[in-house]
Formats: C-alpha cells, sequence, structure tokens
C-alpha cells in the first residue's frame, strides 16, 4: 500500500507550551490517528542548527498508508468538524504539506 506523510508545523500561543504540548500529544494526535488512513504519528521540537528553513518551534509528521491520499484528506477535513481544538495552538499560523514515498524505507 502507498505511503504519504502529512507534516505540520505549529507553535503554542504566547505562555501556553505546557498546555499546548499536553492537548497535542494527548487529544489531536489520537483524533487525527482516528482518520481512516491515517497509522502513525510523532511530534518533534524543531532545532535551531537550521535556522530560515522554517520559524516554528514544532512538527508533528502524520504517516498514512492508503492508495488515495486525497480521500484520506477530505475525511480528515470532515472528521476535524468534531476535534477538541485548544487556543494554546496558534492554528493561524499553522503551515501543513503532503509528500508521497517514491522509495521504500531503508535503515542503516
Amino acid at each position: 500500500m502507498p505511503k504519504h506523510i502529512m507534516v505540520v508545523f505549529t507553535d503554542p500561543t504566547p505562555d501556553n507550551d505546557e498546555q499546548y504540548n499536553t492537548w497535542y500529544n494527548e487529544v489531536h494526535l489520537p483524533e487525527v490517528l482516528s482518520t481512516e488512513g491515517f497509522v502513525r504519528a510523532q511530534r518533534y521540537k524543531v532545532s535551531d542548527m537550521m535556522p530560515g528553513v522554517t520559524d516554528h518551534g514544532y512538527v508533528a509528521i502524520y504517516e498514512m498508508e492508503t492508495d488515495d491520499p486525497k480521500a484520506a484528506m477530505k475525511a480528515l477535513r470532515g472528521q476535524s468538524k468534531t476535534f477538541n481544538m485548544s487556543d494554546a495552538a496558534d492554528l493561524r499560523h499553522a503551515k501543513m504539506f503532503l509528500a508521497s514515498a517514491v522509495s521504500e524505507s531503508i535503515e542503516g
């Protein structure tokens, strides 16, 4: 089955780091993963080692396994209407992109 990733860059609203991280890890990731086609997710704190790549502090990578990523994204948009969103997340400035695998995963 084809693999895809959805990458989402976000930040907390001012002075809400702890609430934002708790909500994202305990509420939002499971909600997204309840959408058909989404199978795995992990969040990262963005490193300052590569300035200029992004100004965001956090990135979430969602793995998808589906023959139709457009349908999975449409399902996510529909399901997101029922998600428990948090004011601790600055979603106005979030950035997202979808990418599809062009090789098998390899390990070193």
